[in-house]
């Protein structure tokens, strides 16, 4: 057994369900930090016992409603401490946690609530509620809403009855402790934890199905690479609704680590990054490429940073094998350390030890950068049905442009026609109500992922394309756009890119900008932030971008026509998943007639 795979065994509680978790790293750790949250100006810190208290009064005020094993209880908001208050609570009084996007519209709360038969959801504040009673009278099975936000809720409603998340705990210290600890003791590692409804890309979400086993064995798969160990502060902006940041909540309190909030603003994510100063900070590719554009837009000379960049990676690959630096190297790097380095790893304040990115593809340059600079960010591969997580890059063996080696206990297949197939415990039992798409899901014993990919002699998966997403042209070419995409999203003006080309005789791609960058291009160019997207400035910076992408492949993969859409793509208008992630057939349907124009003149 390797060392960090025992250094990980001993700082685990070894809980046997996520239900007993909380408790035993509660009396394991008890005044040391568990939680912080920025409170006005102020981080506050809750410790490992305070959290216990907490999630022992919510579990009791549930019981005390008549919530029994197995029931299913939503949680609709932001990630935020109350949102781990509310799933450790419900997880601990035997009921499924069914997570709800807070950016979700009525309709598709509706749709989770309805289809999971929630007895009860936790809604955030006002908003929430009212999306709520909004479809409340077509919610049978709904009893409760559980407002956090002091004052949210109201003193009368309609078909479910809303209460203060102070009112729960108060009635759950009206109960014995005795309850408690008889409901956690009562839950098995085959009972479901999370109801965890799939984004979706294509089609309504299908609820996965994830026992205390799936994902009590995936902490302890991650755990064993090593990247979080006790007293380190992961920084939290992911959507706890999402698979990727529920793990990382699990893996945090399991080693008896720091759980940092964000603020609930996007803006406000490099601000919070220098003021926490987290060890290790999960994320998505959108913001790695955000933080990119901010630390190389002021670059004076593009071949000094080229030049930055090798040295660093040639320098900390001399390091990593412990090998000699010769002293001509070390003084460029010492130089770039001065000019560059030093500046970037501010920008993520300074402590970072390890990046995660995941969800979706990120442009190979952009790790290369960040490592050279000190900030490694390393791609991992999984999705909500392996319980989040199958493949990792990590610190002692990586390799840029792989999603990393199987975790322990994962296995991994290429299938005839180049699909990724998995096996091991993480996989999920299968889709709630869904008996056909369980199926086809798990044939054969293996989780059909969907996604195409390739193994190397060392075994690091690479993922080249969805299967669904393949653009055969009409000249019967197969190309996987996601690569094209990537590197037209490294240009700082560009916020997404989508290659169209399907039975097409040439590919074409929609362009949006970002509305952070636009009012500096207006500014450098004089005009006004609205007319940068039909202006003739931004449609050369724009086809510069398309040209040096088409300058890395051949004439059949080459984009031929580009348009700028007026607006970014959004979750708000439907074509973003909450992760971020492009629903092609929304921006297919959606501008059709654009994509008509294109290959119409």
């Amino acid at each position: 057994m390797e060392a960090g795979t025992v250094e990980a065994l001993e700082a685990s509680t070894g809980s046997r369900t996520m239900a007993d978790m909380l408790g035993m790293a509660a009396a394991r750790h008890g005044d040391a930090p568990a939680l912080r949250h920025k409170v006005g100006e102020e981080w506050v810190k809750i410790s490992y016992a305070e959290l216990g208290e907490t999630v022992k009064e919510i579990a009791l005020g549930l019981i005390d409603l008549g919530i029994e094993r197995g029931d299913r209880v939503s949680i609709l908001s932001h990630t935020r401490p109350e949102w781990t208050y509310a799933n450790f609570g419900i997880i601990s009084a035997g009921g499924a946690s069914v997570s709800i996007y807070q950016t979700n519209s009525a309709e598709e709360c509706h749709y989770v609530l309805h289809h999971s038969e929630s007895r009860a959801v936790f809604v955030e504040d006002a908003e929430q509620l009212a999306k709520v009673r909004a479809v409340e009278a077509d919610l049978p099975h709904l009893e409760y809403a559980i407002v956090i936000e002091p004052g949210a809720a109201e003193a009368a409603g309609g078909a479910v009855e809303a209460i203060s998340l102070d009112d729960l705990r108060e009635r759950g210290r009206s109960r014995d402790d005795s309850d408690f600890d008889e409901r956690v003791a009562s839950v098995t590692p085959d009972d479901t934890c999370v109801f965890i409804y799939t984004s979706g890309t294509t089609g309504p979400p299908k609820g996965c199905i994830l026992t205390h086993s799936n994902y009590r064995q995936v902490s302890s798969m991650a755990e064993a690479q090593g990247v979080v160990a006790a007293g380190d502060t992961a920084y939290l902006f992911l959507p706890l609704a999402h698979a990727f940041a529920l793990l990382v909540q699990f893996v945090t309190i399991d080693l008896g680590a720091e759980l940092a909030y964000w603020e609930r603003d996007p803006q406000k994510i490099v601000p919070n990054l220098m003021e926490v100063q987290p060890t290790y900070f999960p994320s998505v590719p959108r913001i790695f490429e955000k933080i990119y554009t901010l630390a190389t837009s002021n670059a004076p000379d593009k071949a000094e940073l080229e030049q930055a960049v090798q040295v660093g990676l040639k320098v900390r690959g001399l390091q990593a094998r412990g090998e000699q630096v010769p002293a001509e190297l070390q003084a460029g790097f010492d130089k770039a350390e001065e000019a560059l380095y030093k500046n970037v790893r501010a920008i993520f304040g300074g402590q970072v030890r390890q990046c995660v990115t995941g969800a979706a593809p990120i442009a190979k340059e952009i790790l290369e950068f960040f490592y050279a600079c000190g900030v490694p960010v390393l791609e991992g591969y999984g999705m909500t049905e392996t319980s989040t997580v199958a493949t990792t890059n990590d610190l002692g063996a990586f390799r840029f442009g792989s999603v990393g080696k199987a975790l322990p206990g994962q296995e991994i297949k290429i299938a005839e026609d180049g699909e990724v197939l998995l096996k091991g415990p993480n996989i999920f039992q299968g889709y709630y109500k869904n008996e056909e798409a369980s199926r086809e899901a798990l044939d054969g014993g293996w989780l059909h992922t969907g996604d195409l990919g390739s193994l190397d002699d060392d075994g690091f998966l690479y993922i080249t394309g969805r299967k669904k997403d393949i653009i055969i042209t009409a000249g019967g070419k197969n190309i996987t756009p996601a690569n094209l995409e990537n590197g037209l999203k490294q240009n700082r003006w560009i916020s997404q890119a989508v290659v169209v080309g399907d039975r097409r005789p040439f590919l074409v791609a929609l362009i949006t900008l970002d509305p952070e960058e636009l009012p500096k291009f207006a500014e450098e160019h004089g005009l006004k932030p609205e007319e940068v997207a039909d202006s003739e400035a931004m449609r050369v910076e724009v086809q510069a971008a398309v040209d040096a992408v088409n300058a890395k492949v051949g004439p059949v993969e080459q984009i031929k026509k580009s348009k700028i859409l007026p607006n970014d793509l959004s979750q708000e208008t439907g074509e973003l998943t909450p992760t971020l992630k492009v629903k092609r057939n929304v921006v297919n349907e959606k501008f059709a007639g654009e994509v008509d124009k294109l290959y119409g003149g």
